[in-house]
């Protein structure tokens, strides 16, 4: 039997044994149903990676196994943490913050005025389409290579979904609700403090969570078009021409660990900030 047929044979076992057991998780109505399945899948996902790279004989420079990638991770974590700094703390956080705070004010005011509402919306939704390559080479040009130009594109991508689903969320009171605040003499600022803004909360986590993913996105592809020696998208950029996909794909699983822990904390603070919601009772 050759070495091909061998691999198949141990991933069919691996893949078959694992299914078995993720099946019988699932239909388990304890925490481990939660929590089991998704960590049992990637390790199924993480061993059939490695037993079809070392089984089929898969080049390193096209993908290489789970265990090199780990291995270059150990390795570079130094290199990985002065990237994450550069990238997740002085480019992504302060375009982060800029752009979903820019995006709330900007639908109060659109709020306001229901000609502006009609007309800003659309341009919003259409400049929200813009990719990404084309928005970073003009950011660099008018900010400069260094973490600046990188918030500018963030701020940029992170702007429109918190403009879009704060409108959204400003519009969602009810007309009772208003009619009972107006009843009691308030003021458009009370009902905005007290109504409409806590209504617009799970929209606005929404976007939050949105925008997590996409300003790293966006950070990361800016890095491609200028910065300094130091960022992931440098880095994945810059190893890759090299053909050390190993160190490459360290920086994807660090983006990809920032991201998903980003997403987590922000679920975990909704669940705290909107525990009055129906999705939470």
């Amino acid at each position: 039997m050759g070495r091909a047929a061998v691999t198949t044979l141990l991933l069919f076992g691996v893949l078959a044994g694992g299914g078995g057991l993720l099946w019988r998780l699932a239909r388990g109505r304890r925490a481990a149903a939660r929590i089991g399945p998704p960590v049992l899948f990637g390790l199924l996902l993480l061993a059939a990676w490695q037993v079809a790279c070392i089984g089929y004989g898969v080049p390193g420079v096209l993908l290489p196994p789970p265990s090199a990638i780990a291995w270059a991770f150990a390795t570079h974590l130094p290199t990985l943490g002065v990237d994450w700094v550069q990238t997740v703390l002085r480019a992504v956080l302060p375009g982060y913050a800029i752009g979903c705070a820019a995006g709330l004010c900007a639908a109060i005011a659109l709020d306001r005025s229901d000609f502006l509402r009609r007309g800003v919306m659309p341009l919003g939704s259409l400049a929200a389409a813009m990719p990404i390559v084309g928005i970073a080479p003009i950011m660099v040009m008018w900010f400069g290579f260094d973490w600046p130009s990188k918030a500018a594109v963030v701020a940029v991508m992170t702007f429109f979904p918190t403009l879009v689903q704060a409108t959204a969320g400003l519009a969602a009171a009810g007309a009772v609700e208003r009619d009972l605040m107006r009843g009691y003499g308030a003021g458009y600022l009370a009902t905005l403090l007290r109504l409409r803004l806590p209504a617009a909360v799970p929209f606005l986590f929404v976007a939050l969570k949105l925008n997590a993913t996409l300003a790293l996105i966006g950070a990361i592809v800016a890095e491609f078009f200028g910065t300094p020696v130091v960022g992931m998208g440098f880095r994945i950029s810059t190893e890759a021409t090299r053909m050390n996909l190993d160190l490459v794909w360290a920086e994807i699983v660090l983006a990809s660990l920032t991201g998903t822990l980003a997403f987590a904390a922000l679920s975990l603070l909704e669940r705290r900030v909107a525990f009055w919601h129906p999705s939470f009772r």
